[in-house]
């Protein structure tokens, strides 16, 4: 039978990966990349396939304690073009893979215009693809052109796309100090999902208010870069702009201490409260309601955690308040990551609402893969949510909180623990010998680990 090719609008590290996977699955590829055609971003410097806008730095590469490192070799497994081609070009970095951009760009690009299946077009898609491209990839990226994005909000709805990320820091809920905190809503009035104790609260008495919007005022900030052009709105300014408008603002905002009783000290009524809000369907991550800020990431960790509760937090992300076109995926990508208001595109990396250059590697990867089933003829679903590709795609998909959660908005992840179905941490290891208590959340990332490389493993000998 004659196969028809995938076409793949936009050549970074999703598109180029999903270019890869379709091509090796004996599928042939049309590639699309703007700016071989001359047509520049604001971000990127070259006409290279898969060119690093930022950091060299492809994070830990330790598959046993890290999710990132997880997503590495799983990504291994399934024969990834970018992780093939950032170890060959790997540079000292520690524990961290680390590439020599430049050699890891041509890697990648001299791979791909060598493979007999892969056609590469310079040239811009703008607008919806041409009717009779059954089977279509977006993997635009964060800065995907205007006319495509247009197209996008007039086939899906305004509330669809999203073009800056005000996001609030993330919180493992399992390093939530709930000696101190606890879970009550305002007035204990249930929301329309009935829980009357869906926020966790963190007290301050007011020397440590005092001491945290000094903190929050002397740390150094995010500056935006001159094409980001990221407004403040009134609902999502960051808090350290809302500290600087006066000490007290943010009492009688997202830190209003009333409504709230301690119950450990019901007659002591606490300074200011600093609340969080659950932010997965699997109930392990929280994230802290109104705290979208720009302050450097080394400094947000330090600011936060000098509220009481929150002093031994892990973050499953912090703050930021930057530009990023992603869309709202849980409302409009179904399970194979195709457009429900045109299953003949699908989406991939970035523009799906992961964050990362591995994240947008691992989706190209699995969206290659489902798109070059297609055209086989050959049904193919995505791995189970105990890998790190399956937790990706469950939150995209759906495992991200919506609906009856007011004020609850689908943002970007990394990968992280917190979006893998949890396991109980191991009190003793496999020899039989107990586990100190604070070493019992790394042999739980280890469990969580090996569990998705079987899972993984197992998927693809069956895919």
């Amino acid at each position: 039978m004659t196969v028809k090719p995938v076409h793949v609008i936009g050549g970074g590290l999703a598109g180029s990966e999903a270019t890869w996977q379709i091509a090796n699955a004996g599928v042939p590829v049309v590639l699309h990349e703007m700016r071989r055609a001359g047509v520049k971003t604001d971000a990127h410097h070259t006409d290279g396939l898969a060119e690093l806008v930022c950091s060299n730095s492809f994070r830990s590469d330790d598959w046993e304690y890290n999710a990132v490192g997880l997503l590495h070799a799983e990504m291994r497994l399934l024969d990834s073009l970018i992780m093939a081609s950032g170890d060959a070009h790997q540079v000292p970095a520690g524990g961290a893979l680390a590439v020599d951009r430049d050699g890891f760009s041509d890697a990648v690009t001299e791979r791909l215009l060598a493979h007999p299946l892969v056609t590469v077009v310079g040239e811009e898609i703008a607008g919806l693809p041409p009717e009779d491209w059954d089977n279509v990839i977006v993997a635009t990226g964060p800065l995907t052109s205007p006319a495509l994005a247009d197209a996008i909000l007039k086939l899906t709805g305004e509330e669809s796309l999203s073009f800056f990320d005000a996001i609030a820091p993330i919180v493992h809920a399992d390093s939530i100090d709930f000696d101190i905190a606890w879970r009550q809503s305002r007035y204990d009035k249930a929301g329309p999902g009935g829980d009357a104790a869906a926020y966790v609260n963190c007290p301050m008495d007011k020397a440590q208010y005092e001491a945290f919007i000094d903190a929050l005022l002397d740390g150094p900030k995010a500056e935006f870069k001159d094409w980001e052009n990221v407004p403040y709105f009134d609902g999502c300014l960051p808090i350290e702009v809302m500290a600087e408008r006066g000490r007290e603002t943010l009492r009688h905002g997202p830190m209003k201490p009333v409504g709230l009783t301690n119950p450990r000290d019901p007659l002591v009524k606490a300074h200011a409260i600093v609340q969080l809000r659950q932010d997965n369907a699997l109930g392990t991550l929280f994230n802290m309601v109104g705290f979208q800020t720009k302050l450097k990431h080394g400094a947000q960790a330090e600011v936060f955690r000098m509220i009481p509760g929150l002093q031994d937090a892990q973050f499953a992300r912090l703050g930021g308040l930057h530009r990023n076109t992603f869309l709202n995926s849980p409302k409009l990508l179904d399970r194979q990551l195709r457009l429900k208001a045109m299953p003949r595109l699908r989406f991939a990396g970035q523009v799906t609402g992961v964050e990362g250059y591995v994240e947008s590697a691992a989706m190209g990867l699995l969206i290659g893969r489902l798109a070059a089933a297609q055209a086989l003829g050959k049904p193919l679903e995505a791995p189970p949510p105990e890998t790190a590709i399956g937790a990706l795609v469950e939150h995209i998909t759906g495992g991200h909180l919506e609906g009856p959660v007011a004020g609850v908005k689908f943002q970007p992840m990394n990968i992280n623990y917190g979006l893998l179905p949890p396991l109980p941490a191991p009190k003793v290891d496999e020899a039989g010998n107990k586990i100190h208590p604070k070493e019992r959340g790394r042999a739980k990332k280890r469990l969580q680990s090996v569990r998705a490389i079987e899972a993984m493993r197992a998927w693809a000998a069956d895919a």
